[in-house]
């Protein structure tokens, strides 16, 4: 497991990149899909990272809190080939297992993960009502798996944002697994 914190490529302000991505639920999906929410979550996860799982119940939380209002999507850029346990069908049975409603989508080709400057799992990128990026990081200050969180950071930003508040600091790091490439990113 190569531990990543994930890194600024978006700024604050820059607008989401589009996508067309299959999800579990054996559609297709764009970000035009979207434009009808107040808001819209992606987050870069996976089915095998320990981070991920740590932080399954807090995206469910998010989406439960604001569905409706925010779109939440979940992509999955991770190489099946070399990790099993993050293939499409795989996918459908972990969000069965962890009772994950938002949309899980992959990223086959991993261009949509490298556009977005994704590096972790999870890597969560908030953006508001005309997709422009307004946080980038983590769900919570529950840095470690095994650490409980004391400041819900996603819900107080999506909050913000509903009421069209600025975030003061639109970018505190994720940490997790590093997505794993099918070759090296260039």
């Amino acid at each position: 497991m190569v531990l990543l914190k994930s890194e600024l490529v978006l700024k604050n302000g820059d607008k989401a990149p589009d996508f067309e991505l299959s999800g579990i639920d054996d559609r297709k999906h764009s970000l035009s899909d979207f434009k009808d929410y107040k808001g819209m979550l992606v987050v870069f996860m996976c089915n095998h990272c320990p981070y991920v799982q740590a932080k399954t119940k807090a995206l469910v939380e998010i989406y439960e809190k604001f569905k409706g209002k925010v779109a939440m999507i979940g992509i999955n850029s991770n190489d099946p080939t070399n990790y099993p346990d993050d293939s499409f069908e795989n996918m459908k049975k972990f969000a069965k297992e962890r009772g994950i409603r938002f949309l899980y989508l992959v990223d086959e080709t991993q261009e949509v993960a490298k556009r977005y400057g994704a590096v972790c799992t999870p890597d969560p990128f908030l953006f508001d009502n005309e997709r422009r990026l307004v946080f980038h990081g983590r769900i919570d200050n529950a840095m470690k798996p095994e650490d409980a969180a004391t400041e819900k950071t996603m819900i107080l930003n999506i909050e913000k944002t509903l009421q069209g508040k600025k975030i003061e600091k639109d970018f505190e790091p994720s940490i997790g697994c590093s997505i794993k490439w099918k070759s090296q990113q260039t």
